[in-house]
């Protein structure tokens, strides 16, 4: 399997990476300018969400992996993104990385699953651009909606992306906040 080619991940065949497909949510497709504040400042950029959210929220986050499949050079695992200082959930996303574009620690911690994928990525300096691509709002999936709790009933805002590591195409996401 090689990495993707085209202009933006499909959130369709991210799901599928995982065998319980039920919470895929209705997601439409919208421009930057149409995404609302307060996510217009947490998606519209080329930023790791890591770094965004945990600015939003004034603490750190803690990746809390739901599910994870390798197959040879692919990695992926659907995760959520808590709060240190309150526990609660403040995102929801699914990535996957191409490991032979990280460096043997990268892989390593990648694969440990105890870091953010974004905190790991700048811990070692690795050599990254982000790339949005698409723009989304989001009606959760049955699993996501209980994720969110009374906040999944409402429509949530999401991008997909792809992050370059040393100019290439590493890793494939699509990232959800949750709804305020």
């Amino acid at each position: 399997m090689e990495p993707a080619k085209t202009i933006a991940p499909d959130y369709r065949q991210l799901f599928a990476l995982f065998p319980q497909v039920d919470d895929l949510p209705q997601v439409e497709f919208i421009l930057a300018d149409e995404v609302p504040p307060p996510y217009h400042a947490l998606l519209v950029h080329e930023h790791h969400m890591t770094v965004t959210v945990e600015a939003h929220h004034d603490c750190r986050v803690d990746v809390r992996i739901l599910q994870r499949v390798q197959e040879g050079n692919s990695y992926a695992r659907k995760i959520l993104l808590t709060s240190q200082r309150t526990g609660e959930i403040v995102q929801f996303g699914i990535v996957r990385i191409w490991l032979q574009y990280c460096s043997p620690e990268v892989q390593r911690r990648i694969l440990e699953g105890k870091t953010p994928l974004g905190r790991i990525l700048i811990e070692n300096d690795v050599l990254r651009r982000i790339q949005p691509t698409a723009f989304l709002r989001v009606l959760p999936g049955r699993a996501t909606e209980s994720w969110f709790g009374a906040k999944g009933r409402q429509p949530a805002y999401g991008r997909l992306a792809y992050i370059h590591c040393n100019d290439q195409p590493a890793i494939e996401l699509m990232e959800v906040v949750v709804p305020e």
